[in-house]
């Protein structure tokens, strides 16, 4: 095989290549674009909003978790970051505060063990109610993550692409030179 066959060959299989790279990264894109607007659109349909700056409700926290919160005091919760620092540092806080410490499998165990005891029902059924929206909000903040990885894997396959197609090109402006044997 002679050197500007090889040149070909290598160059139709970088251009195909990059075809693929380029569909991937449109694709990609569109993930991202599509898993982002679902995160956002859901959250502000719940309209749930952060404490404002100076409240009881951000000033009572532990300092940690208020440092957290305090970033997006008074924002309305749009994001999968912002579902983050929510979930952990303001829900999971008033949980462990309610429940004691106690999970919601302990306190539950708890209230079998005791039916008459009506404060321990509210109780399990409030840090029930607290799990289930912490959880949820833990959702969106993966997908949201998973989306933001898509964004950076569609750039990775964008300049890729488009990086195989100038080599491609490349290879067959060099296919084509004649070589010149002395």
């Amino acid at each position: 095989m002679n050197r500007s066959t090889l040149d070909k060959l290598i160059s139709t299989t970088g251009l195909v290549i990059a075809v693929v790279l380029l569909a991937a990264s449109v694709a990609l894109f569109w993930t991202y674009s599509f898993i982002h607007t679902q995160v956002h659109d859901q959250m502000a349909a719940e309209k749930i909003y952060f404490p404002n700056a100076g409240t009881s409700a951000l000033t009572s926290l532990p300092a940690t978790d208020r440092d957290k919160v305090a970033q997006y005091a008074g924002q309305q919760l749009l994001t999968g970051a912002q579902a983050e620092v929510f979930a952990d540092h303001y829900i999971a806080v008033h949980l462990k505060k309610i429940g004691a410490g106690m999970t919601y499998s302990q306190l539950s165990a708890a209230s079998l063990a005791d039916p008459g005891n009506t404060l321990l029902a509210g109780q399990v059924q409030t840090i029930f109610r607290g799990e289930t929206l912490r959880g949820l909000l833990l959702n969106a903040y993966a997908f949201d993550t998973m989306a933001v990885v898509a964004r950076y894997a569609a750039v990775g396959a964008l300049v890729a692409g488009l990086l195989l197609i100038v080599l491609a090109l490349l290879g067959f402006r060099h296919a084509g030179l004649k070589v010149s044997r002395r």
